[in-house]
């Protein structure tokens, strides 16, 4: 209940947010009418379409994003055609062309005249919220960045629905009192002034303007770019509120995405917000929450309680290196299950030790099973998925988990997470991120030992990782997991923001600040990543970590050849493992690159890739 309270007070600070500018004006347009014959079924309708629009999207896939351009579309036609008819009204009685006529027409019905106008004006008005539902598009600020993504990992259900409703019926009450105060206004200065013509054409070039700003897509790009009010502040801290306190003697963590745990170790928020069903908690762009019954793995070794038997592992779309196991063909083993994805470079990190455990205990009677739950669409290619496992030279059996049906089983949230199962079949301890490797093997041997496996090796694995599975400098790692496509991107710095879903200019600024970062050249932004549409693009970032990583691809499966710069030099000895001291390189698959390296002080460096062919794809950045 406490999530739907949080939902809908998000929802209630739209008002003072700049996103909400553009449709202000169709609101207002009904400000001089009844309020429950013309702006009450206005803003209903617009709460019911933007929760199901939300919905569809999060959880619909591209054809459901597609289906609402077109919708947008029309909405937009309709709205301006309302607008020609409240600016210029003894024109809309001369055009004959049946739209203009029937946007005329909905002009005055929603006026209310007679009975039959009065039932009429519901169901125009409503008609109008349905089109600004469409339009509307709200600042994401951390409260519905943690409802929208939820929803698009948690699945179709109910309570991702409400959630997204108690959003939009928040950002409604918010409106209906703007517009009751409004209308009041209105009415006094028709009265007075004798003004009403006036107010009516004001209202219309407002309508219109409103109109050209959502048609250019400034709702969703300069507009988001601004903080007019400090929205952010105020929803992370109602965020904060209801977030399970930790237990005693646990430190707060940093708002991270990639963030060090009560132990040091750094693990991954599930894309940012992962919603389990039946679990009230979620981690959120710049944000993460932690119920005390799923802390970092505290327990000794030599007392691990029970936490619950062991889910189910039906559901994967695949198993790789191995036929479907279940749990009840496991019993009698010990199961260690690692949740990963590709291209995390945090799961990259802690994969040597899980392969070493593997082979070390394996003749013991330890199963590692590792669930590959996706982040990006692109790590739902089984082919994809196949070739890191052959790359990483992994082992052992692989779920390929694309539709989150274990990872829901389990109510994970982060990547990596590993669960221990004891020969019953029962998780007796769980541990989330990296770290903690010599606890975590003492774990399987101990249940090992419980299931008479005999005494164990004295010795715990060392591992020596190079490239990007050596271990992170934490101490230095001052910059986030920065994402590049529009949905969860932060400190973008490129003039004007972004510009959703169509090819656009970008300019690099000459001056970045700390964890700042811009595109150059010809971009097209979608909600994931940004594809590159003519030679020449740059990405710049000004960071602070020894190592920098950056997801790519290709969109034609073409190599993309890249140039790598830091201040801009050559990299030198401090080029990464997929470039060479010249700072060039080659994109040839969807993954995770290291490019950079520092080999001596870590500080401030000013980060710019260069792709010298079309095609490429930007996902992610990482550092460690």
């Amino acid at each position: 209940m406490l999530l739907f309270v949080v939902a809908y007070l998000g929802g209630v600070l739209t008002i003072l947010s700049p996103c909400i500018l553009p449709v202000l004006p169709f609101v207002f347009a009904r400000g001089d009418q009844p309020f429950l014959k013309s702006g009450l079924p206005l803003l209903l309708g617009m709460a019911l379409t933007f929760a199901g629009v939300a919905s569809l999207a999060a959880v619909g896939g591209g054809w459901a994003v597609q289906a609402n351009q077109y919708g947008r579309l029309a909405a937009i036609v309709l709205m301006a055609l309302f607008g020609i008819t409240l600016l210029f009204p003894q024109l809309a009685e001369r055009l004959t062309r049946p739209l203009v006529g029937w946007g005329e027409r909905l002009s005055a019905s929603a006026e209310g005249d007679g009975s039959q106008g009065r039932r009429s004006a519901f169901v125009t008005s409503l008609l109008l919220g349905v089109a600004t539902g469409l339009l509307w598009a709200p600042c994401a600020g951390p409260i519905l960045g943690l409802v929208l993504t939820g929803a698009a990992l948690g699945g179709a259900s109910a309570q991702t629905s409400l959630l997204l409703l108690a959003y939009a019926a928040g950002a409604a009450t918010s409106l209906a009192g703007a517009l009751l105060i409004g209308g009041r206004v209105f009415k006094a200065m028709k009265k007075s002034l004798g003004a009403g013509e006036w107010i009516r054409r004001g209202i219309g070039v407002a309508l219109l303007c409103g109109v050209a700003a959502i048609a250019l897509g400034l709702d969703t790009g300069v507009l988001a770019q601004l903080s007019l009010a400090g929205t952010s502040s105020v929803e992370q801290a109602l965020i904060d509120k209801v977030r399970p306190k930790k237990p005693a003697g646990q430190p707060t963590e940093e708002p991270a995405v990639v963030t060090t745990g009560p132990d040091s170790t750094v693990m991954m928020a599930g894309s940012d917000a992962m919603l389990a069903p039946g679990n009230a908690m979620m981690a959120a762009s710049n944000s993460m929450m932690m119920s005390a019954d799923k802390g970092a793995g505290t327990a000794s070794p030599s007392a691990l309680p029970v936490e619950g038997n062991g889910p189910s592992l039906d559901g994967a779309v695949q198993w790789l290196d191995s036929p479907p196991l279940t749990m009840e063909g496991l019993r009698g083993k010990v199961v260690l299950v690692d949740f990963w994805t590709y291209s995390c470079i945090n799961c990259l990190r802690a994969l040597p030790y899980v392969q070493a455990w593997a082979e070390k205990y394996k003749d013991k009677g330890l199963v590692v099973i590792g669930v590959h739950a996706p982040e990006f669409a692109f790590e739902k290619d089984i082919g994809n998925v196949r070739k890191a496992v052959k790359d990483l030279k992994l082992g052992y059996p692989v779920a390929v988990d694309n539709n989150y049906a274990i990872w829901r089983a389990f109510k994970n949230e982060y990547w990596p997470a590993h669960y221990f199962i004891d020969a019953q079949g029962r998780i007796r301890h769980h541990h989330f991120g990296e770290g903690e490797y010599d606890k975590s093997e003492q774990v399987i041997q101990q249940l090992l030992a419980e299931a008479g496996q005999g005494a164990m090796p004295g010795d715990l694995v060392k591992v020596e990782a190079q490239g990007t599975q050596a271990a992170a400098d934490s101490q230095n790692v001052k910059s986030p997991e920065t994402y590049i496509g529009y949905e969860r991107a932060e400190n973008f710095a490129s003039a004007g923001g972004f510009v959703q879903g169509t090819p656009h200019a970008y300019t690099v600024p000459a001056e970045l600040k700390t964890n700042q970062w811009a595109l150059g050249g010809d971009w097209t932004v979608a909600g994931q990543n940004a594809v590159l549409g003519k030679a020449q693009g740059r990405i710049a970032y000004r960071f602070h970590a020894r190592d920098l990583h950056l997801v790519l691809g290709s969109g034609d499966g073409r190599p993309v050849r890249i140039k790598v710069t830091i201040d801009g030099k050559p990299p030198g000895e401090d080029h990464g493992m997929d470039i060479d001291a010249q700072g060039l390189g080659t994109v040839s698959g969807q993954r995770l690159y290291q490019l950079v390296r520092q080999r001596g002080t870590v500080a401030d460096r000013r980060f710019e890739i260069e792709f010298l062919d079309s095609g490429a794809q930007a996902y992610a950045f990482t550092f460690g």
